[in-house]
């Protein structure tokens, strides 16, 4: 299952660095896992449990910069189902 577009557009906004933003996405419920600048690194995607864990799936992002610290590669990983 590989990540579209309006999902895509949220994952490509920085937000609060080194914390876990959560928010609710059409039906789903998203736990997003920040990086040191505020860039989206793990992405858990599902319905919330009665313990308010994430059941569904689970992405991770590969970022790779070169040595001036330009982005060369941004891609969304599939790593499986998200269960505690």
């Amino acid at each position: 299952m590989s990540l579209k577009e309006p999902i895509l557009k949220l994952l490509n906004k920085k937000y609060e660095a080194s914390s876990l933003v959560e928010m609710k996405f059409q039906r789903y419920d998203l736990a997003i896992k920040t990086d040191e600048e505020g860039r989206p690194i793990l992405l858990f995607m599902g319905q919330k449990d009665a313990n308010g864990n994430i059941r569904g799936e689970r992405y991770a992002r590969r970022l790779k910069f070169d040595d001036q610290g330009n982005l060369l590669k941004d891609h969304w990983e599939h790593k499986g189902k998200a269960t505690p």
